[in-house]
C-alpha cells in the first residue's frame, strides 16, 4: 500500500486549528446555557425573544439567514484557501478527504432514508450529512501534540468538503417558492463581482456591497440566502503568493475568524438549541426520524468515511499519509459524526412548518453529536496512548 509523505503544518493552519479549539468550548457553554434557559422559568421570555419581529423577519430568521451567511462566507474563504494553497491544492492529497467526505455524506443520508423513506420526515435525510468544523477540530485539539499532523489536516479538509456538500444539498433540495428572476439577478451580481476580480480590484468594500445585494436577491429568489456567502467568497481575489498578508481573501478570512467563532456561532447556538425537553422526550428520540439522525451521525459517518477511504487507497486512487494508520481514519470518522451547527441548520429548513419535529430533531442531533465526540475522543486517546507506549 503506497503512502504519501507526512504533512508539515503552516502557520495559517495552526492558527486556524487553535481558534477552532476555543470556539468549540465556547459553543458547548452557549448550548448548555440555551438548554437551561429553555427549561427554566425564563423559558417564555427566552424563547419569545427569538420570535420578535424585526424589519419583516423574526430575530431567529435574522440569525439563521443573515448572520449565518457570514459564517458561510468564512467557510467559502477557508475552502478557497484549501483549494489554492492547502491540502486540497494537490489532487493526490485532496482525493482522500474528498472521497472520505463523499462516504460521510452518502451513508448517513441512506441510513436516514432507509428508516424514513415514504414518510413526511424523509426530508430530514440531509440532517446527518454534515460535520461541525468547530466542534470536531475542538475535540481533536484537546488531544494535543499526540495527534499526527496529517490527521488534523485530513479532518479539516474532510469537514470543509462536508460543508460544501451540505451547501449543495441546501441549494438543491431545500428551496421553496422559487423565483427565477431574482435568482438571475443574484447571479448577475455574482458575475459582476467576478469581473471586478478579473480586473484585479483589490479593495474589499465593493465585494461586500455586492455581497449584500446578492444576499437580498437570493433571499427573494427562494434559494436559501446563505448560499450568497459562499458565492461571495469565491468572487473575492485570492493570491497564493500574497497569502500571508496582502490577499483580500486572506485578510477577510483572518478578520472574520474570531467574530464568527465567538459571536455568530454562539448566537446561532443560543437561538437554535433552546430545546424544551418535554415529558415524552424518550418517545421523541425513538421516532424513525430521530433514529435516522442518531444512527446516521454516530454509525453512518465513521462507516462511510472509513470504508470509502479504504476502497480509494486499496484501488490506488489515492494514498494514506505516512504518519496515519487506519485507526486514525476511523477516529476521524467518529468525530465526523459531530453534526451540530450544520445539522441544526438543515433541520430548520427540512421541517420549517413543524416545530415539534424540529425540537425532537435537535435533541437527536445534540445526543448524537455528544456521543460522536465522546467516542471519537476516547478512541483517538486510546490509539495515541498505545502508540506512545510502543514508542
Amino acid at each position: 500500500m503506497r503512502r504519501a509523505p507526512s504533512i508539515r503544518l503552516s502557520k495559517t493552519f495552526k492558527a486556524f486549528f487553535d481558534s477552532e479549539k476555543s470556539s468549540g468550548i465556547f459553543l458547548i457553554a452557549c448550548t448548555l446555557l440555551a438548554l437551561a434557559a429553555a427549561n427554566s422559568d425564563l423559558s417564555p421570555t427566552f424563547l419569545g425573544f427569538w420570535h420578535l419581529q424585526l424589519a419583516g423577519l423574526s430575530v431567529e430568521q435574522w440569525v439563521n439567514d443573515a448572520l449565518m451567511a457570514v459564517f458561510f462566507l468564512l467557510v467559502g474563504l477557508e475552502l478557497e484557501r484549501e483549494l489554492y494553497t492547502g491540502e486540497l491544492s494537490n489532487i493526490r492529497n485532496a482525493l482522500l478527504p474528498i472521497v472520505a467526505a463523499f462516504g460521510g455524506i452518502c451513508v448517513p443520508a441512506l441510513i436516514h432514508y432507509g428508516l424514513n423513506g415514504g414518510t413526511p420526515t424523509q426530508t430530514g435525510m440531509g440532517i446527518p450529512m454534515a460535520t461541525d468544523i468547530a466542534f470536531a477540530l475542538g475535540v481533536l485539539a484537546l488531544l494535543g501534540s499526540r495527534i499526527p499532523a496529517s490527521l488534523k489536516v485530513f479532518l479539516t479538509a474532510l469537514a470543509v468538503m462536508d460543508d460544501l456538500g451540505a451547501i449543495i444539498v441546501i441549494a438543491v433540495f431545500y428551496t421553496e417558492q422559487f423565483s427565477l428572476a431574482y435568482l438571475l439577478g443574484a447571479l448577475a451580481v455574482f458575475v459582476g463581482l467576478l469581473t471586478l476580480n478579473r480586473l484585479r480590484v483589490m479593495a474589499i468594500w465593493p465585494y461586500l456591497l455586492g455581497g449584500v445585494a446578492m444576499w437580498i436577491l437570493m433571499h427573494k429568489s427562494g434559494v436559501h440566502a446563505t448560499i450568497s456567502g459562499v458565492l461571495l467568497a469565491f468572487a473575492i481575489p485570492f493570491s497564493a503568493k500574497a497569502e500571508d498578508s496582502h490577499s483580500p481573501s486572506h485578510r477577510l478570512e483572518h478578520f472574520l475568524q474570531k467574530p464568527v467563532a465567538f459571536v455568530i456561532l454562539p448566537i446561532f447556538a443560543l437561538a437554535n438549541t433552546g430545546i424544551v425537553i418535554g415529558g415524552d422526550w424518550q418517545g421523541d428520540l425513538l421516532s424513525a426520524n430521530s433514529a435516522g439522525i442518531i444512527t446516521g451521525l454516530v454509525l453512518g459517518k465513521p462507516l462511510g468515511i472509513t470504508l470509502l477511504s479504504l476502497l480509494a487507497v486499496s484501488t490506488g486512487l489515492c494514498r494514506l499519509p505516512g504518519d496515519l494508520q487506519w485507526r486514525h481514519i476511523f477516529g476521524a470518522g467518529l468525530l465526523g459524526g459531530i453534526g451540530f451547527t450544520m445539522s441544526i441548520f438543515i433541520t430548520n429548513l427540512a421541517f420549517a412548518d413543524n416545530p415539534d419535529v424540529i425540537n425532537a430533531s435537535k435533541m437527536a442531533i445534540l445526543l448524537a453529536s455528544m456521543s460522536a465526540g465522546l467516542l471519537g475522543f476516547s478512541w483517538l486517546s486510546m490509539v495515541t496512548q498505545a502508540r506512545s507506549a510502543r514508542a
